[in-house]
């Protein structure tokens, strides 16, 4: 007995000595982010007061080492991510907020049932938004290493939003990864695409609707939307295909399709249409089969998930169609 309380105390003095080595190492490492803020030109006083409350995030480290391995299939990923309930509140916000929306979507051309769509997906419309330390979690995940290049970068385009006060520190919440606000945007997204909509002087992606749809359109108008059409559509194949795959490369005439077997939903023809289309099969041929347009390739660059961006595709018919 008295053996096994040595030892229960041995291994509890060891890991007690192993957080206080990783506390350390940790500080050393804010303490090369603060100098490399300093000498980048931060001010000295903003600093101190952004770094006074930066902590090591383990949960923010062990969530980026394990992602979910599970392979689900897209029509499990669907039923979770747009269920009813959520398509119906699409509905909803899309109707109450259709002014807004409508101004938005002609200044950026871009549909407002992509911007609804987008926003539902992403933090479902503005209600999850993350209760991480953005500075922390993206100090911690730029410490740990795997991809240090990455949250690095991210880490001092968050200061920048401060210092630019967009935010404040205190209220500056987001994901475990670091992505912020209604859009969940990580910061160097932000200082690319984030939009002052309502004049005020902030880019308020957190709070304020008109600054969250218009970075929402911003950042789809800037990497090529085509608000002269839609997104893709779900098809069906009535003979082995030669060629699939998002690659832009693979995208050929609906014509080309047609000729190739594939059918709209319903077993009826393509539409005789001068429009370029990428076959792909997410789950391969016995699964879920589309004809994604370039529209499509815009919301990869949002999420490179083949699953995200056809339940986004998927949540904006369910808004046009009225639920």
């Amino acid at each position: 007995m008295r053996l096994t309380m040595l030892l229960a105390m041995l291994v509890a003095s060891i890991a007690v000595s192993s957080s206080q080595a990783s506390d350390n190492e940790f500080n050393d490492y804010l303490k090369t982010l603060k100098s490399e803020a300093i000498e980048k030109g931060y001010d000295v006083q903003f600093i101190d007061s952004a770094f006074s409350d930066i902590t090591f995030r383990p949960t923010a480290v062990k969530s980026d080492k394990n992602q979910p391995e599970k392979k689900i299939t897209l029509d499990d990923y669907i039923v979770s991510r747009v269920p009813d309930w959520k398509a119906e509140q699409a509905v909803q916000k899309y109707l109450s907020n259709k002014v807004l929306l409508d101004e938005i979507g002609r200044k950026y051309g871009v549909q407002p049932r992509f911007i609804v769509a987008l926003w539902g997906n992403e933090s479902n419309f503005g209600k999850i938004q993350g209760s991480y330390s953005i500075l922390s979690a993206l100090a911690s995940l730029a410490y740990e290493g795997r991809r240090e290049a990455l949250f690095k970068k991210n880490f001092f385009a968050a200061l920048t939003i401060l210092s630019e006060k967009h935010a404040q520190v205190d209220n500056f919440k987001g994901s475990w990864a670091g992505a912020m606000g209604q859009t969940q945007f990580m910061p160097v997204s932000f200082l690319t695409y984030a939009e002052d909509y309502d004049g005020d002087g902030k880019k308020d992606i957190w709070g304020t609707k008109a600054d969250v749809f218009a970075s929402i359109a911003n950042y789809l108008a800037s990497e090529g939307w085509d608000d002269t059409g839609t997104w893709g559509r779900q098809v069906r194949l009535t003979k082995p295909v030669t060629i699939s795959g998002l690659a832009k490369a693979n995208m050929r005439p609906l014509s080309f399709w047609q000729d190739q077997g594939v059918r709209r939903f319903d077993g009826s023809d393509l539409p005789n249409v001068d429009i370029k289309a990428s076959l792909i099969m997410p789950d391969g041929e016995n699964g879920r089969v589309y004809l994604v347009y370039n529209n499509f390739h815009t919301l990869m660059k949002w999420n490179r998930s083949t699953y995200f961006g056809v339940s986004v595709g998927y949540l904006s018919e369910r808004i046009k169609r009225g639920y």
